[in-house]
């Protein structure tokens, strides 16, 4: 009996658009996963996997600038975070990344976590693209998801498994590829602060029709969030290396308990988790990651 194949896709904001270049390198060794578990932007990557539109994805953002990234940024400063995220799910159904998890051919799920108990949630029925935007749900940044039912909140999968191995064994992966990309991270300091300049990113995103109090009182209170001053930190810099240290830490411990076939850990020390805008680079650092593994990846799937 042939063994099925199982990826596990981590989180890492914008360093996720790797995922897209280590599976069409998994792709060309012969290499494809019948299963498919996937933490916040590996949750978006996989969904895009598994319905298809991988391509589709890649060729959408190859293209992004920072103002296309800034259009799917819906500020919603009332809602738990900074972002609504419904946008988010809009572009994912305009790239054909829709329809139920329980009718694809491939077996795929997200990891999402409970917001008031802490528990890790497994989303493995009903809308792909909701399951996506419940696995994205970045503390701080966007705002919760509503639970199913409407009995509670859910965040970013991150926080409680941002290498879901034990995912993919759950839906029944023989052998697992898992993907960590946030091993070069911590302690790292970030220095592009162009691409955190609220004049291109989420001041954009306030409907023109907001009265100009609204506009007026908003923005410097973005500014001071996005930019860092010459001697601090800025809100996302802390934000981001806090949570780096944090998906680091359980990441060691998860996969230490649950050790995958295959650990991948590309090479990313130089992106941004706000660097959607450079995919066209992550996904060759991805390519090349597998390319530099295919000899333990060919052994471990037996290809």
């Amino acid at each position: 009996m042939t063994p099925k194949i199982g990826i596990a896709l981590g989180s890492g904001a914008a360093r996720g658009w790797t995922q897209i270049g280590i599976l069409e390198g998994l792709g060309r060794l012969g290499i494809v996963p019948e299963i498919v578990s996937g933490t916040s932007i590996g949750a978006l990557v996989g969904a895009a996997f598994a319905t298809g539109k991988l391509a589709a994805l890649r060729e959408r953002i190859q293209n992004f600038r920072r103002r296309d990234v800034a259009a799917l940024l819906d500020v919603k400063l009332a809602a738990g975070g900074l972002i609504e995220g419904r946008r988010v799910e809009q572009f994912l159904e305009g790239l054909g990344i829709a329809g139920a998890i329980e009718s694809l051919d491939i077996r795929y799920g997200a990891v999402t976590t409970d917001l008031q108990s802490g528990r890790e949630i497994w989303i493995q029925k009903g809308p792909i693209g909701r399951a996506v935007r419940a696995s994205i749900g970045m503390p701080g940044v966007f705002s919760p998801t509503s639970e199913q039912g409407g009995n509670g909140w859910l965040i970013d999968g991150g926080l409680v498994n941002p290498v879901p191995v034990s995912l993919a064994r759950a839906l029944g992966a023989d052998i697992v590829i898992a993907v960590d990309l946030n091993s070069e991270l911590v302690g790292r300091r970030f220095q592009d602060t162009d691409s955190m300049k609220p004049s291109l990113s989420v001041l954009q995103s306030i409907p023109e029709g907001a009265p100009q109090w609204l506009k007026e009182s908003v923005g410097p209170v973005l500014e001071r969030v996005f930019q860092a001053g010459p001697n601090y930190p800025s809100y996302f810099e802390v934000l981001a290396n806090s949570l780096n240290i944090m998906q680091d830490r359980i990441t060691r411990m998860r996969l230490a308990g649950d050790p995958p076939d295959v650990l991948l850990c590309p090479r990313l020390g130089e992106f941004s988790w706000l660097d959607f805008h450079r995919a066209t680079e992550a996904i060759a650092a991805g390519s090349a990651c597998v390319e530099a593994a295919e000899p333990f990846i060919l052994q471990a799937c037996r290809v």
